[in-house]
């Protein structure tokens, strides 16, 4: 059965979406929190540099937040199947073997295009007039968790769902694609907001690390509000001045 073939109400999608976006934020981020726990047990409070106590009301809140931009999320969604299925959306399903080269491009593009969004609307977001109505929420927890990932202000929530909405208005876009652009945003939003470096120093990981943003970047951030504002690449970060020279330096020398 083809989910994108069924017709149930608005309200029906919106309810299956809250659904699947909160099991999804529970399981990879619930999940990696256990993980996290297991394997280093009371170092993993040390490393999120605070007590138990704090630490508990710190994901308390994001997870009450997160919730919140789980239903607003879900309407964006809902929006989308309601969209596609009066054929306004550029969805496509069919897929040919010379389409295997536009799918990559796709995929590839769609990144760089949601990096550039993300870089200026969330520089926009640290400016003061911005910052407590769009961003403040997020910044509750000065060390993030795994459950600081989705935890976001309401207005930020539209805005951020508000992107790929309309990118799938406009870019002829596989579902398929589409799909593996909500893995990716899931899985590299956790990686960004684990509170400390996680992947073992190389020369693999200075490479990555040079390019793209992992935690150790992230967490520059989340202790220095003007530095390091992209989402998935360094590359505004370096152009536009916002790299932190000191963690540049660090990264290098090990």
């Amino acid at each position: 059965m083809n989910i994108f073939n069924i017709q149930p109400n608005f309200w029906v999608y919106w309810f299956a979406f809250c659904g699947i976006i909160l099991g999804r934020y529970f399981i990879v981020a619930g999940g990696t929190h256990w993980l996290l726990h297991l394997l280093l047990g009371n170092q993993l409070f040390e490393s999120w540099f605070g007590n138990k106590q704090q630490i508990k009301a710190a994901i308390s809140e994001d997870i009450k937040l997160s919730t919140l931009s789980a239903i607003l999320f879900a309407l964006s969604a809902a929006c989308f199947m309601g969209c596609y299925q009066l054929k306004l959306t550029r969805v496509y399903t069919h897929l040919e073997v010379q389409d295997l080269t536009y799918l990559v491009t796709s995929y590839l593009g769609v990144l760089m295009l949601q990096d550039t969004y993300f870089y200026f609307m969330h520089r926009l977001f640290h400016q003061p007039s911005f910052f407590k109505h769009f961003h403040k929420g997020h910044h509750q927890s000065r060390i993030p968790t795994p459950w600081t990932s989705f935890a976001f202000d309401p207005l930020e929530a539209v805005i951020q769902a508000s992107l790929l909405f309309g990118i799938t208005l406009v870019i002829p876009i596989h579902y398929g694609v589409l799909i593996a652009l909500l893995i990716t945003m899931t899985i590299w939003a956790v990686g960004n907001h684990l509170g400390f470096q996680i992947v073992p120093n190389s020369r693999l990981s200075r490479w990555w690390g040079g390019w793209c943003i992992g935690s150790g970047h992230h967490l520059v951030h989340h202790n220095r509000y003007s530095k390091h504002f992209g989402l998935y690449f360094t590359f505004w970060d370096k152009l536009l001045g916002t790299q932190d020279d000191t963690y540049e330096l660090k990264r290098l020398q090990h």
